[in-house]
């Protein structure tokens, strides 16, 4: 059973705490005595849910050392340099005040790049995946609610993926492969086949319910995910993108039919249905939220 907790809260430091709490010490004990890498959402310095909010962030790394974590690296790799891009978002302080080190993907030599290739695959000549992530002995992540207009349709913890990948400009243009398939979706998901997070937090305080996923229509999405499984965490993710009320894409298909959660599933990566997830309120007050997210996610 892959289970997901859900806080319903404005707050965001009291959201996370709250929500890697409900997950009880399987948490904990993913993260005491490892040396974390944690891959944010710097796609771009947008505001939340453009990009990682600087509180949850800040939350996060919190909690990740109260767990007793032997290190923690931040590691990403942006749309834009992303060295410019961490600077336009002013996380360099908030990282030296918490003791994080920074892995910038883009500066990595093409010998830390390591191909994956199979045939089962959509990638015409396979893709790439930033060596520091395949080694990480404790891989988290944290991501956002929002939807995706360039072709993901939505984008949340499968696709946080593809900032793994060498980006516009690095080696083969995997990004234009990428962007111009029609298999994009299903691409998206076979990048996850390369490796695996320990533990994900999504971030929906605030959502995008259509555009993103930089900028895009907002909605009050007033919640806190976490889970163990970039699967369930979207499935979870895009029944609350249904109960807040989204674009076509994501109102008028399934969430197990939608085309990154039905090829993850094809490919072992995560729970094939509803039933094999559990949906927990972190705390009474989210109850309510949690029922009403958990009868969409029940329809599939």
């Amino acid at each position: 059973m892959h289970t997901v907790s859900l806080c319903h809260n404005l707050e965001r430091p009291t959201g996370v705490r709250a929500a890697l709490a409900a997950l009880g010490p399987r948490a904990s004990q993913a993260v005491k005595g490892q040396e974390v890498l944690l891959k944010p959402n710097f796609n771009t310095a947008d505001p939340a849910p453009g990009s990682t909010h600087n509180d949850t962030l800040a939350a996060f790394i919190e909690q990740l050392w109260n767990w007793g974590a032997a290190s923690i690296t931040l590691g990403e790799r942006s749309w834009q340099p992303t060295a410019r891009t961490m600077a336009q978002k002013g996380v360099g302080p908030i990282l030296e005040r918490l003791g994080v080190k920074v892995i910038v993907f883009d500066d990595l030599p093409q010998a830390d790049w390591v191909e994956v290739k199979r045939p089962d695959h959509h990638w015409p000549q396979g893709f790439r995946v930033a060596r520091p992530v395949l080694e990480s002995p404790c891989l988290v992540e944290t991501c956002c609610l929002k939807t995706h207009q360039y072709g993901g349709v939505f984008t949340m913890s499968l696709k946080l993926a593809v900032g793994v990948v060498p980006g516009r400009g690095q080696m083969p243009a995997y990004m234009e492969a990428l962007h111009s398939s029609p298999h994009q979706r299903r691409m998206i998901a076979e990048i996850n086949t390369a490796f695996a997070p320990r533990l994900i937090l999504l971030d929906g305080v605030e959502a995008f319910v259509d555009g993103g996923p930089a900028t895009g229509s907002r909605a009050a999405g007033e919640v806190m995910l976490a889970g163990f499984n970039p699967v369930a965490v979207d499935a979870a993710g895009v029944a609350c993108l249904k109960h807040l009320g989204s674009n076509a894409a994501i109102m008028g298909r399934p969430i197990f039919a939608q085309e990154q959660i039905a090829r993850a599933v094809e490919l072992g990566l995560g729970p094939a249905g509803p039933t094999e997830m559990e949906l927990k309120a972190a705390d009474p007050a989210s109850q309510g939220y949690a029922s009403a997210v958990g009868a969409i996610l029940a329809q599939g």
